[in-house]
């Protein structure tokens, strides 16, 4: 029988996680067994969760789902739900819908000034949408729009590449700037990204996103960020979400709302 060897690790905060070899796959937390299994994927995901579980913030899927339903009983069938955090980021969806689908927009010119009107949201911050103005009345406005049509239409590293290649120079080479226009052409496949409070909601659930995280434009925080996005779907299946407009809403619920519940 060969010597189990270490075949993955990691640093979670202060934690070291470790993979080990052998009849099967070992989940180590600074020297302590945490989890076993077959897959070095699957043990490698219920390590992270395991010992995000252990931190206070941590209340898993159920508290996230009393934690909106505090403040939405009736869930995402709430008229309250609705008007706070659905109808608009509708309306910013038809507005997009009616300039240009992705496919359309991939090989367009001349639709920075429209573009820039679905950007008049606060989604984003002043600081986001004055950087956001920048690019699509600038020179580089098609190349920004047709990278992000191509993004929306593939998720691929490339077209998240050539984004990032006309927004570095402006400072606004962004996760909330590249995401906003997928999320609205298709909500049922992309994902908008807030980082912190998303972070904090990956936290709370115990997702690897919360320590993956990274400001760069890396096509693997993406599809963490995806993971979670499909996992809370999954969550929250009895709540029927129609698309990741609600998931999107949910997480940030989780992360942001405080106060009085809904009286519905």
């Amino acid at each position: 029988m060969s010597k189990p060897q270490t075949i993955r690790k990691a640093q979670l905060g202060k934690t070291e996680l470790r993979l080990r070899s052998g009849d099967q796959v070992v989940g180590m937390a600074d020297g302590k067994l945490i989890c076993q299994g077959r897959g070095e994927d699957e043990v490698w995901a219920q390590l992270y969760a395991d010992v995000l579980k252990s931190r206070p913030n941590y209340f898993g899927y159920d508290g996230a789902r009393n934690r909106f339903l505090h403040f939405f009983r009736d869930g995402f069938a709430s008229s309250k739900y609705a008007s706070h955090e659905r109808e608009y980021k509708l309306a910013s969806k038809r507005k997009l819908d009616a300039i240009a689908t992705p496919n359309e927009a991939a090989s367009a010119s001349g639709l920075g000034e429209k573009i820039w009107s679905v950007f008049q949201s606060n989604m984003l911050s002043p600081f986001e949408k004055m950087r956001v103005r920048d690019v699509l009345m600038g020179p580089k406005s098609d190349a920004f729009i047709q990278s992000v049509a191509r993004f929306t239409l593939d998720g691929g590293q490339r077209a998240l590449r050539d984004m990032e290649h006309v927004l570095r120079p402006i400072e606004a080479a962004k996760w909330t700037v590249v995401t906003f226009l997928p999320f609205l052409w298709r909500p049922e496949q992309h994902m908008y990204l807030k980082p912190e409070v998303t972070k904090l909601y990956a936290e709370r659930v115990g997702h690897p996103y919360a320590e993956k995280y990274s400001p760069d434009l890396d096509i693997a925080v993406y599809e963490s960020l995806l993971d979670l996005s499909r996992l809370t779907e999954m969550e929250l299946v009895d709540l029927k979400p129609r698309d990741r407009i609600d998931i999107q809403s949910f997480i940030w619920v989780i992360g942001k709302y405080d106060g009085e519940p809904s009286r519905e």
